[in-house]
This record gives structure tokens, C-alpha cells and sequence, in this order.
């Protein structure tokens, strides 16, 4: 599948999400502190779910930073708070922390109006502000290479593939090659060592932008299609005249569009052209809706995207474009009929 490269987009970086069951139990009880401070009473489930322990492990840890000489108040029943007026001394954030919140930032500044965008752009200003040289450096080397591309279509990439995205995005940092077992367009698996130079969001999935070892070219992978993946000592060496945006761009102008066809309910019009990538040229008006054409890099995508509007969208050309969401519609009826 090509990456569908939209003309006139801005270009943003993309999420990291923190993972909390991989903390030590020293890191815990800070951030448990943490929690607790930002919040007037917390009761114990509620720890127990934040950070993926037991209720009984959490009364262990709350005994355990009482001894310590916090000053938690515990009453049973309703809820820990910390005793007025204390405040845990600020803790400096890790390389992970940082990229995490303004990755997350960079989010929210492209994908929402600029009454969020302003007071993010500022908070973020700060944040940068009071990094460390090597966490700044950190930051910055990740915003440069990921692009976020138009909006999500609704679509949220399932959680299972977070634990690749953050070591990919960990090792395009660092410059470490990767070692992948991966299933590509046709689900056949093969088995990849790649130097990871970008990663890229697009129509509601992540991409991995890499020099592939095994076929001496640059190619892209689907992020939620790796099946396996570790991060070697390796590291490759820079290449400097390589360009995350310049090459995504030079793939879009390489490639073919395809015109294609479609119906939509009015209901859902609005919604079309809010998260369609290419033009919706409006043609008849029928059955309580309208057909318009379009222009695009990817049948795949297309047929994923009006997969998701159900029976209020229908497409029309070319004839391979509706045995793709046939396709997909036979695949999800399969999970659900025994």
C-alpha cells in the first residue's frame, strides 16, 4: 500500500503512548505521589487501574511511602490525599516522558481549532524550556522525523500494535537497526533488517519508514503488519541526504491516481468531506443522497474508508474498488458467524 500523501497538509508529528506496566517499583511510588498531588482525594481501585496493579499492592505501596515520610491521609472507605500543603519536589522527565507529551501536544496543536492550539503551543514552549541538552536533543530528533498526514477518519490503531511503535520510534532516534518479522499486503511473512529513518501517520495506521537490507531500497511497512521485532546493538550510519518529507512527497508524485466513484447519504456528507483526503466533485443527486468522484493513490485505503460509513456510502467505479470492500465486508461477517 502507498502512504496517501495529501497536497497542502501540514505536516505534525506523532503520538507516543506511555507504557505504565513497564515501570519499576521505585518509579511507581513517585508517580503514585504525583498522582495523588494532582488530585483532591483518589480511592484505591482507582490507583489499582491507573497503574495496572492490585488493590493490595497499592495498600502495600501507600504503607510503604507513609514509612518513607509522605504524608499520605488514608481513611477507608473513602480515599488517600496528601496532607495540605505538601508538594513532591518537581522530578525531571525521562527521554520517553518528554517525547510522550510533546508528540502529544504536536497532536493536539493539528488536530483541533486554535483555541487549543495556542495555550499547547505555549505549554509545550515551556516544556522545552527545562529539558536537559539530551532530552531536548531527544524531542527534537523524533519531531523531525514523523509526519502526521490529514486527520484519523475515525479510525484508531488498535493498541496492540503501541509496544512496536514506541521501540520503532525509539530506534529512528537512535539510529538502531531493526530486526522484524513481517507480514505484508498479501500476509506472506518475511523476515526484514531495516535502518528506521521515519514513521508516518496516515489514514488511521502507522508506518514505518526504513532502507530495507533485504531488497537495497526504501521501503515502507505497516506498523500493525509486524509480527515480531527487535532492536539490535547496530547502529547505522547517518544519511544525510536523506529527507523524510522530500521522500514522502517524491513517492506521492510517482504515483498514479485512480479515479473512482461513490455514493454517499446526505446524513453523512459532511462527515465525507471532513475526512476525505482528495476533492468529493459532486455528481447526481439520488435515493436520498449524492454520487460524486474522486481522485486517489490507494484503493485500499478508499475501500477501508468507506467500509467505515456502512450502508450510507456505496462505491460505484471501478469494479475492483467494490470487490475490495466486498472483500472486507466478508472477512469482518467471518468473526461473527460460526
Amino acid at each position: 500500500m502507498t502512504i496517501l500523501v495529501p497536497k497542502q497538509k501540514r505536516f505534525g508529528v506523532g503520538l507516543i503512548r506511555p507504557i505504565i506496566c513497564g515501570m519499576n517499583r521505585t518509579d511507581r511510588l513517585v508517580a503514585m505521589v504525583m498522582f495523588i498531588q494532582g488530585r483532591r482525594l483518589v480511592k484505591a481501585y482507582e490507583l489499582a487501574e491507573h497503574f495496572e496493579i492490585s488493590v493490595r499492592t497499592v495498600y502495600r505501596d501507600m504503607s510503604a511511602l507513609s514509612e518513607g515520610g509522605v504524608p499520605i491521609v488514608g481513611e477507608a472507605g473513602v480515599g488517600y490525599s496528601l496532607v495540605k500543603g505538601y508538594h513532591l519536589p518537581p522530578v525531571m522527565l525521562t527521554a520517553d516522558e518528554a517525547s510522550a507529551l510533546f508528540v502529544g501536544g504536536e497532536m493536539v496543536k493539528h488536530f483541533t481549532d486554535a483555541s487549543l492550539g495556542a495555550p499547547m503551543a505555549a505549554g509545550l514552549d515551556k516544556l522545552r524550556a527545562v529539558l536537559p541538552s539530551d532530552r531536548k536533543d531527544h524531542v527534537e530528533r523524533l519531531a523531525r522525523q514523523t509526519v502526521v498526514y490529514g486527520n484519523s477518519i475515525g479510525a484508531v490503531p488498535d493498541s496492540g500494535q503501541q509496544p512496536w511503535l514506541l521501540a520503532v520510534q525509539k530506534s529512528v532516534v537512535n539510529r538502531r537497526v531493526l530486526q522484524l518479522r513481517y507480514a505484508g499486503r498479501e500476509r506472506e511473512e518475511t523476515t526484514r533488517e531495516v535502518e528506521p529513518l521515519g514513521v508516518v501517520y496516515s489514514g488511521g495506521a502507522w508506518y514505518l519508514i526504513a532502507w530495507c537490507r533485504l531488497r537495497l531500497d526504501f521501503r515502507q511497512f505497516r506498523i500493525d503488519r509486524i509480527r515480531d521485532l527487535s532492536v539490535a546493538s547496530e547502529r547505522f550510519e547517518y544519511r544525510p541526504d536523506f529527507s523524510l518529507r522530500e521522500h514522502l512527497e517524491k513517492e506521492a508524485e510517482g504515483e498514479e491516481t485512480i479515479r473512482a466513484r461513490i455514493w454517499i447519504a446526505t446524513s453523512m456528507q459532511g462527515k465525507a468531506r471532513l475526512e476525505s483526503y482528495a476533492t468529493l466533485i459532486e455528481e447526481a443527486e439520488r435515493d436520498g443522497g449524492r454520487e460524486f468522484s474522486l481522485y486517489t493513490f490507494s484503493l485500499e485505503w478508499l475501500a477501508w474508508w468507506l467500509f467505515t460509513f456502512g450502508p450510507a456510502a456505496e462505491a460505484l467505479e471501478p469494479p475492483e474498488l467494490r470487490e475490495r470492500i466486498k472483500g472486507i465486508a466478508q472477512e469482518t461477517l467471518a468473526k461473527y458467524v460460526e
